[in-house]
């Protein structure tokens, strides 16, 4: 199969009808997606990325009013993140309505449900009829992608086309809110930081753990993971520990002697950081070093985030 990368969202849309799938560009990372209503079309994502059925699909919305097409049971607080924070990076897991297919929520009676702040992917949902289901466009466990680059290098001949919405703005994946009532539980770090959510609805839970029944994306232990081997900590005591081998250094704002090396923000931006994580980490691990030694960022904004997608992709 021949893949096309291109900006034509009238195509993109034509093999999304057809049930094809398609890799779209979102304000977080590049998606790779499908008529959300159609199990065949879903079943073509979890081939692709070799992504094991047990691990449920975010629902893509282009409208905030399909929230109750799709979800029942809404509560208030789940009202008022939607308001708060679509279309933008955070998904609002849900009890479903059972016009979404079981495949797509892995079984669970909920659905994760988002609203993108892309103008790319509100046309491309402003031309269709259908939700899309849509994970990241990387082979599963792998590094997800920020450009459709990144998404033609990986998946080159298993998908038909790739919409080309340039580079992502924010650089990691949507925050994962579960509305159970009135009690709001964040499950994923992501681009809606936990100190914006409890402004919008108060004091949350945090419930990261991974389950081998996960219910929600982006829960297991070993995720976003380069192929190279990751370790996470002081810079200084890693170098130390590994000076025997060929590094290289993934740093928050300073610079490190090592012959290759990766600085996400001299600045000491967290945005900047979170913009440039998953690109920086694909250049490391294309490079010739051995290993890749990477520190903790502060665990504030996004540096949460951030700090949750290094220790997952940290060699165990």
């Amino acid at each position: 199969m021949d893949t096309l990368v291109s900006t034509d969202i009238s195509l993109a849309a034509q093999f999304l009808e057809r049930g094809e799938i398609v890799a779209i560009p979102t304000e977080t990372v590049y998606g790779l997606a499908a008529n959300a209503l159609n199990p065949s079309a879903i079943a073509k994502v979890f081939e692709a990325k070799n992504r094991p059925l047990f691990d449920p699909l975010i629902v893509h919305i282009g409208n905030k009013s399909q929230l109750t097409v799709y979800a029942k049971n809404i509560s208030s607080k789940a009202q008022q993140l939607a308001e708060a924070f679509w279309p933008g990076p955070i998904t609002l897991v849900l009890q479903r309505h059972l016009i979404i297919p079981d495949l797509a929520t892995s079984g669970l009676e909920t659905v994760g449900l988002r609203m993108p702040k892309h103008n790319t992917a509100l046309q491309l949902l402003s031309q269709i009829d259908f939700p899309l289901a849509a994970p990241s466009a990387n082979p599963f466990g792998y590094i997800s992608p920020t450009t459709s680059r990144h998404v033609y290098d990986q998946l080159k001949g298993k998908i038909p086309m790739v919409l080309d919405g340039g580079p992502c703005e924010v650089g990691v994946e949507s925050t994962i809110v579960q509305c159970d009532g009135e009690k709001v539980t964040v499950l994923r770090l992501g681009g809606v930081t936990v100190e914006e959510i409890e402004r919008a609805v108060g004091p949350v839970s945090i419930q990261l753990s991974a389950a081998s029944n996960p219910s929600a994306p982006g829960m297991f232990t070993s995720h976003y993971a380069p192929r190279k081997p990751l370790y996470i900590g002081k810079v200084e005591e890693l170098i130390s520990t590994h000076s025997d081998r060929n590094f290289a250094i993934l740093s928050f704002h300073k610079k490190f002697d090592a012959a290759e090396s990766c600085i996400l923000s001299p600045s000491k931006n967290l945005n900047e950081a979170a913009q440039n994580l998953f690109g920086m980490m694909r250049e490391l691990d294309a490079g010739g070093a051995e290993i890749i030694l990477a520190e903790y960022l502060p665990e504030e904004g996004l540096g949460r985030a951030i700090n949750d997608r290094l220790m997952r992709a940290a060699s165990k």
